[in-house]
């Protein structure tokens, strides 16, 4: 089968690679349908994230068709359609029964396109495949349930949930790409009085306002000073980074009010400076954070209900087998003005 390897920073290859086969009774194969590259992709790509080795194949968000399953496999079969998580959850550990997969001790976590090979490919073995992929809706198209791989519960759970995104708050959304647009649309179930972005890139700019964004604003037009202008001095209930620089989450530390929180969702590679003589005395909460998709079954809901418009989100779409000028268009934002990238199977 074909695949996108990982060959150390800065090189990756669409190559040849033995197509994956069950090695445990709990796992599932899955023939990729539809698969997307993540933001955490291109991080691993700078070498951002040392734990992945040489040869991985990437990925971690892909729709697909079940091909085979292990014995101890018993609510899935052949030919169902499901949705493959970008966390495995092994379902028996201390962290699984308290719904916190992502930090599942029994083999699972964020594993796909990490520790193990992941969904870039033509086919991919799913560890714990009952716990760790969801039967799609009738009537949820592939490309739309996509979203509900990772960003969408990512920005629900680490974002609007953990930031305690109540009624009639102020938003600060630093960041307006796939994140920050998907923090916009899960920060609005909670009816905000009012969300405001920041980026530096005039198209994510618009992008943010089709998504809902009430004000738009870039780093050098002194955001803090326009937040307290629209909040009577007070700042941001709710602070959400969806970067991971140094800067932006330094930024979100300045714009959240005394008693706020700041919820950092983007993925770091360097250090950010804490200013915690500045925020000890304000009250500020700072919290972090790996998606768990506890609540990715509630959206696929929402999905089926024609609750949630996750489509808006593909700019560009791609034969599988078009996964380099996929990568190249999605690593050139500022170019292409691609949001998220869709590759389907020819």
């Amino acid at each position: 089968m074909k695949a996108l390897v990982f060959d150390g920073p800065g090189r990756r290859a669409w190559t040849d690679r033995p197509q994956p086969e069950l090695t445990a009774a709990t796992d599932a194969i899955v023939r990729v349908d539809a698969v997307t590259i993540c933001g955490t992709d291109l991080h691993i790509l700078k070498g951002d994230v040392p734990a992945v080795e040489h040869g991985r194949i990437l990925g971690h968000e892909a729709v697909g068709t079940i091909m085979e399953v292990g014995q101890a496999v018993t609510t899935l079969k052949p030919g169902d359609r499901v949705l493959v998580s970008c966390i495995t959850a092994c379902g028996r550990c201390e962290y699984c029964r308290k719904a916190v997969y992502g930090q599942c001790l029994g083999g699972g976590g964020w594993v796909l396109g990490h520790r193990i090979d992941g969904v870039q490919a033509e086919f991919v073995r799913v560890p714990f495949a009952e716990t760790s992929t969801y039967p799609l809706p009738k009537g949820v198209a592939d490309e739309a349930a996509l979203m509900l791989a990772d960003i969408m519960p990512t920005s629900y759970e680490v974002g609007a949930r953990n930031g305690k995104v109540q009624p009639g708050d102020c938003v600060a959304i630093v960041g307006a790409g796939p994140i920050g647009l998907a923090a916009i649309t899960t920060a609005q179930l909670f009816g905000p009085s009012s969300i405001v972005v920041i980026d530096k890139e005039p198209s994510r700019l618009a992008a943010a306002k089709t998504f809902g964004a009430d004000v738009l604003l870039q780093p050098g037009e002194n955001p803090a000073a326009a937040i307290a202008e629209l909040t009577g001095g007070l700042g941001a209930d709710v602070a959400i980074e969806a970067v991971g620089v140094p800067e932006t989450f330094e930024l979100c530390t300045k714009l959240v009010r005394p008693g706020g929180h700041v919820a950092n969702v983007g993925v770091h590679g360097a250090p950010a400076t804490l200013h915690l003589e500045d925020l000890w005395i304000r009250d500020i909460t700072i919290t972090t954070g790996l998606v768990d998709t506890s609540s990715t079954s509630m959206l696929l809901r929402m999905l089926a209900a024609g609750r949630l418009d996750t489509t808006r989100f593909i700019t560009h779409r791609f034969g599988l087998d078009e996964m380099d000028e996929a990568y190249d268009v999605f690593a050139r934002p500022q170019e292409s003005d691609a949001l998220k990238v869709a590759l389907f199977r020819n």
